[in-house]
C-alpha cells in the first residue's frame, strides 16, 4: 500500500462541481455555477476560427500574444488612466483562477499570513494552505457585506504578507467603495504587504457605480497584482483566458512561476480575441446587458418567498430563504435540486467555518427563458 500524505487533507471537490453534477443528474435548471447558457457572438467565434486557419496554432510567447497585451494596456489607460507596459507588466493567463494560483505561489511561503474576506471565492484558501501559508479570514456580514477596516487591522502581524480583495465580489455581488480603498491605502502604507486584487467582474457593475480598481490608485498599484478575465467579458468561461497586471518588479517574479505552470496560453484564442476587440464595443455594452438581466431576475424573484440581498456587481444574486426553511443551506440547496429542480450555491461553502446565514447564490447569466422557468419552480416553495 502507498501512504499518501495529502497537502490538502480537508479539501474535497469544489461546491461548483458538486452542484453542477447534482443539477445534471436530476435534470435541474442550473443557476449554481457561474457560466452563461446563451450563445457566443458569431463574430468572435469566427475570429477564433480564422486565427486557426491562419496558422496561429503553435506556442504563443510565454507572456502572451503581444497585440492582445497592447490592447489591454490601451483599455487600462482609457478606463483607469493607468499605465501598464505590455512588454513587462501584462501577462496572459489560462483564466483568472490560474492567475490567482500563480500569484499566490509566487509570493507566499511557509509561515506567511494572508488576509482574505469571507465569503471568498473558493480557490484562495486552499492555494494558501498548499504553500504552507496561514489563512487569516475576516468574516463579512449579510446583507451588505461591508468591511470594518479597524477590525481588519487587528489581523495584521509581522507575518502578514498578502491581502486578497475581490470587487465586484463573488459570491455576494457587493463592491468596494472609495472609502474602502482609502482605508486599504492607509493600512498598507510603509509595509511590504502585497495586494492581490481579483477584478474578474470589473465591467459588470450596476446602478451608475464606478469600479474601484486598484489600478486607479498609484499607492496601491505599486504593490498589487490585478487579475482579470476574458471569460466574463466575452461570455466564454470555457475558453479559460484571462490576464494579470503588475508593476514590472512584481511581474518578473510572477512570470518565473507562470512559465513552469502553463508556460503560455493557447494561441488561436488570444489572436482571435485580439482581432475581435478591434471592432467590438463589448466594454461599453456589458454593464447594460447584465443590469437588464439583474433587474429582470430581481423582478421575477419578488414573486417568490426569497428575500433579495443587494447586488451591486457580478452576475450573482444572493437570497435569504429563512421565510421558507430553517434547514442548513447545504441541505436546502440539495433539496432545491432534487425536489424543486433548480440548482443554487449554498454560501456557507465560501467560509472557512462554513458559516450558515441561510443564504443561497443564484447565477443570472442566463437566457430570460431559463430564469423564467426557474422562477416558475421556485414560486411553488
Amino acid at each position: 500500500m502507498i501512504t499518501i500524505n495529502s497537502k490538502l487533507p480537508t479539501v474535497g471537490t469544489t461546491i461548483f462541481s458538486v452542484m453542477s453534477k447534482l443539477a445534471a443528474d436530476h435534470h435541474a435548471i442550473n443557476l449554481s455555477q457561474g457560466f452563461p447558457d446563451y450563445g457566443t457572438d458569431e463574430q468572435l467565434t469566427s475570429a477564433i476560427f480564422q486565427a486557426m486557419k491562419g496558422g496561429f496554432n503553435q506556442y504563443a510567447p510565454m507572456a502572451g500574444y503581444l497585440p492582445l497585451r497592447e490592447q489591454i494596456a490601451e483599455k487600462l489607460q482609457r478606463c483607469y488612466d493607468a499605465q501598464y507596459h505590455p512588454e513587462t507588466e501584462i501577462t496572459i493567463t489560462a483564466g483568472g483562477t490560474q492567475a490567482i494560483f500563480t500569484a499566490i505561489n509566487t509570493f507566499i511561503t511557509a509561515g506567511d499570513e494572508v488576509i482574505i474576506f469571507e465569503p471568498a471565492y473558493d480557490c484562495y484558501s486552499p492555494t494558501i494552505k498548499l504553500l504552507g501559508g496561514l489563512v487569516k479570514p475576516f468574516e463579512l456580514q449579510a446583507p451588505d457585506y461591508k468591511i470594518d477596516w479597524e477590525m481588519v487591522k487587528k489581523l495584521f502581524s509581522a507575518n502578514t504578507k498578502m491581502i486578497i480583495i475581490n470587487s465586484p465580489h463573488n459570491p455576494t455581488g457587493s463592491i468596494l467603495q472609495k472609502e474602502d480603498i482609502d482605508a486599504l491605502i492607509k493600512l498598507t502604507k510603509d509595509t511590504d504587504i502585497i495586494i492581490l486584487s481579483d477584478e474578474v467582474y470589473e465591467h459588470i457593475i450596476f446602478d451608475g457605480e464606478q469600479h474601484q480598481s486598484v489600478a486607479l490608485y498609484p499607492e496601491l498599484a505599486e504593490r498589487s497584482l490585478i487579475v482579470a478575465s476574458f471569460g466574463k467579458l466575452l461570455h466564454t468561461t470555457g475558453w479559460k483566458v484571462g490576464y494579470c497586471l503588475a508593476p514590472a518588479k512584481l511581474m518578473a517574479e510572477f512570470r518565473k512561476v507562470h512559465q513552469f505552470n502553463v508556460f503560455s496560453v493557447n494561441t488561436p484564442m488570444q489572436v482571435g480575441i485580439s482581432n475581435y476587440l478591434k471592432s467590438s464595443n463589448i466594454y461599453q455594452e456589458l454593464q447594460v446587458f447584465f443590469q437588464q438581466k439583474r433587474d429582470y431576475f430581481q423582478l421575477l424573484l419578488r414573486e417568490t418567498k426569497f428575500k433579495l440581498l443587494p447586488c451591486k456587481g457580478s452576475y450573482f444574486q444572493c437570497v435569504n430563504y429563512e421565510n421558507i426553511s430553517t434547514e442548513k443551506d447545504t441541505e436546502f440547496a440539495k433539496k432545491l435540486v432534487t425536489e424543486v429542480g433548480v440548482a443554487a450555491i449554498p454560501v456557507s461553502a465560501f467560509y472557512t467555518k462554513n458559516v450558515d446565514n441561510k443564504i443561497l447564490r443564484f447565477c443570472f447569466a442566463k437566457e430570460h427563458s431559463t430564469l423564467e422557468k426557474a422562477i416558475e419552480k421556485l414560486t411553488k416553495l
